[in-house]
């Protein structure tokens, strides 16, 4: 088993939501895996699961398709938001 990239993104100073995100293969086309998204802490809300994969997908794909979690309490989920925090995510590359 591959181990997680932990992404820890947080407005207040606290864990909040806890979202796994695992590469899976689709059949048709092994170069773009499809990221499952499961919330496994907190609450398992649609926009919870679209901003998780919006937010990391890039960490995945940029780390060799590995499985992602991240723990996100954030203020702000505007696209405008999410912008920012990705450019953020990105200044950070420890993977």
């Amino acid at each position: 088993m591959r181990s997680h990239i932990l992404v820890v993104v947080t407005q207040f100073g606290k864990m909040g939501t806890l979202v796994s995100l695992e590469p899976s293969n689709v059949a048709n086309d092994i170069t773009k895996p499809v990221l499952t998204t499961k919330v496994l802490l907190g609450k398992d809300e649609p926009l919870i699961h679209v901003f998780a994969k919006n937010l990391v997908a890039f960490v995945s794909q940029e780390a060799g398709n590995r499985a992602v979690l991240l723990a996100m309490a954030v203020k702000d989920k505007s696209m405008e938001g999410l912008k920012a925090l990705k450019e953020v995510i990105r200044m950070c590359q420890v993977w």
